[in-house]
């Protein structure tokens, strides 16, 4: 499976998106193997617990792969890749695959170099609030049910990011209920759009695309100029509503993984 490369953006563009995605993940949880980079975070992101190839490095890769699953045994996590367009070596992916290794979760990365400047009328009842990294991570855990392991490493690595992140809760005021969250990741001009989650009874009521408006707003009015987020290939509700807001696809990544080890 080979990742995708949109001609209708230019190539350091999106060289550079890839680079905001991987500082804006990056966990206290990591080391470099001859140019490929080990995350080993326990929390729930993949992007902060597989092998990002970014050298071809100079190791035989049967070598290397057997002393990333060391390190990844040792941490108690599945050896999991991320496989992108700027992936090196350029044949890793089919030399994994060679190997038995499966794809799992086929992601899209947008791009939008308009950012809107008004989102337009809140929800009614509801207020935007900026949380700490610990309380985003806790409502955003309560919202998709993760456990606490997950909720604590999400805090930890939004804590430590050397992109600065900024969560934000949207609230319904008569009893603080969260009804949506999202984050922002600024880096330079580009911002970057993490973690949009909308509760159950909330959704197909434009609560996402009101938030997300919202944050690209309050980014542009704050200097940025091109905005781009994450999402999975088969989640077609927020790629449309990602549509709408003026997104089109830059590039695609998946991840690979033994059968069985990548949920």
């Amino acid at each position: 499976m080979t990742p995708l490369l949109s001609p209708d953006w230019p190539l350091a563009e999106l060289s550079r998106i890839e680079d905001a995605t991987l500082n804006a993940s990056a966990p206290p949880q990591q080391r470099w193997l001859d140019g490929w980079q080990l995350r080993l975070s326990p929390g729930k992101a993949r992007r902060a617990r597989s092998v990002h190839g970014l050298a071809g490095g100079l190791m035989p890769l049967d070598g290397r792969l057997a002393a990333c699953a060391a390190a990844y045994r040792e941490a108690g996590l599945p050896l999991i890749f991320r496989i992108t367009p700027f992936t090196q070596p350029r044949d890793l992916d089919a030399a994994l695959a060679q190997r038995g290794f499966v794809v799992a979760d086929p992601t899209v990365v947008m791009a939008c170099a308009r950012l809107p400047s008004e989102p337009g009328d809140a929800p009614a009842g509801a207020v935007l609030a900026r949380p700490d990294h610990a309380e985003f991570a806790e409502a955003l855990g309560m919202l998709r049910g993760s456990p606490a392991a997950h909720r604590q490493a999400q805090a930890e690595r939004l804590k430590q990011s050397p992109a600065p992140y900024q969560g934000w809760l949207l609230r319904r005021q008569d009893d603080g209920a969260v009804l949506a969250c999202a984050q922002t990741a600024r880096e330079g001009d580009f911002v970057g759009l993490y973690d949009v989650f909308v509760a159950r009874d909330q959704r197909g009521q434009g609560v996402s695309r009101w938030l997300c408006a919202a944050l690209l707003a309050r980014a542009r009015a704050e200097g940025a100029r091109l905005g781009y987020l994450q999402v999975q290939a088969d989640n077609l509700p927020a790629i449309g509503v990602y549509r709408r807001l003026g997104f089109t696809d830059g590039y695609s990544y998946h991840y690979r993984g033994l059968p069985g080890q990548t949920a």
